[in-house]
């Protein structure tokens, strides 16, 4: 068993779990759980790739926060106010006890000192660039405003969105630059890979002609806020992972800004696999349009996937807009 810093830290006594009770684990996005009771745990993700990865582990993998909790470790995750929010819940399912684990560069450090003004926190146990501690908070109502802002608003576009989600404040230059684009003539059966919080989507479902927009998107947090904002009976919606997902019948186009970053680290083979996924999931006769930062490395596995590819107009210095066709269903 490889050891972690949270296996090591309750090993030396730095943290505790109590003997009985279940244990709910907030923000896991792959993380090692070894050194914990596995019959105990109560896994909440948002990554639809970690949560089967977890199940496929044997571990319980829960689709919302349960009403309590023996105890409660939270994975800090990279945004602030989103790591403020998990914190937050973690205090309402016990009464404001928890565990907190994360690296320096996901802000554990500032994390460290704001929970410490709102209540008692133990020593930090570093190790491997990162810390883990106990809080204790006095009562869940000292971060009843952590709790109130993780319940998300009306961003700048007039679309709901939480804390968390990818360009939650406005919608990205590279989907604005892509609606712009897009032709009216899209097909009766669509999927907008990688979906977000419904942006694209929206502008595809002006099309009258459309009969079914699949909403694709890993993150459940950003597919029910895409819930929230498209309300047009066409829409289907599927928390899956846009790289294996496929659709009942082959599709006439599909539309996509692919992410092409795991964490902070940079993955342009994530792109490359929504591409080779679109493909397959194409009728012999249709399209993908994407957006994608022009220094991407995309054009080889485009052509290997697609008989016409071309950039179209209404890209910049920053992006590139692509139209293929003729696919290889392939994978």
């Amino acid at each position: 068993m490889m050891d972690t810093r949270l296996s090591l830290a309750l090993e030396a006594g730095h943290v505790s779990l109590p003997e009985v009770g279940e244990i709910v684990v907030l923000g896991a996005s792959g993380q090692s759980l070894a050194g914990l009771p596995a019959e105990r745990l109560l896994l909440v993700c948002d990554d639809v790739a970690s949560a089967n990865s977890y199940e496929a582990q044997g571990y319980t993998v829960l689709s919302s926060l349960p009403e309590t909790a023996a105890a409660v470790i939270v994975f800090v995750p990279r945004g602030r106010l989103e790591g403020r929010v998990l914190f937050a819940q973690a205090a309402g399912l016990t009464g404001g006890q928890f565990i907190v684990d994360g690296v320096k560069t996901d802000g554990i450090d500032s994390h460290f000192k704001e929970l410490r003004k709102r209540g008692d926190c133990s020593a930090a146990y570093s190790k491997a660039h990162g810390k883990i501690f106990t809080c204790q908070l006095t009562s869940p109502a000292v971060v009843d405003d952590w709790l109130d802002a993780g319940k998300g608003g009306e961003n700048t576009d007039g679309f709901f969105t939480v804390p968390g989600v990818f360009s939650a404040e406005k919608a990205d230059e590279g989907s604005r630059l892509l609606a712009a684009v897009l032709p009216e003539k899209l097909g009766k059966e669509v999927a907008d890979l990688g979906a977000g919080w419904g942006y694209l989507s929206r502008t595809i479902l002006e099309r009258q002609a459309i009969e079914t927009l699949h909403l694709v998107e890993a993150s459940r947090a950003a597919l029910n806020c895409a819930k929230q904002n498209i309300t047009d009976t066409r829409a289907q919606f599927h928390w899956a992972d846009a790289t294996r997902w496929q659709p009942r019948a082959s599709l006439d186009t599909v539309v996509m800004n692919p992410p092409f970053h795991t964490g902070r680290k940079g993955v342009p083979e994530l792109g490359q696999a929504f591409i080779t996924s679109a493909a397959a999931a194409l009728k012999g006769v249709g399209h993908l349009y994407m957006v994608a930062n022009r220094h991407l490395p995309y054009e080889e596995v485009l052509r290997a996937r697609f008989g016409f590819v071309e950039e179209l107009e209404g890209g910049n210095s920053r992006f590139k807009l692509i139209h293929a066709a003729k696919p290889s269903r392939k994978r």
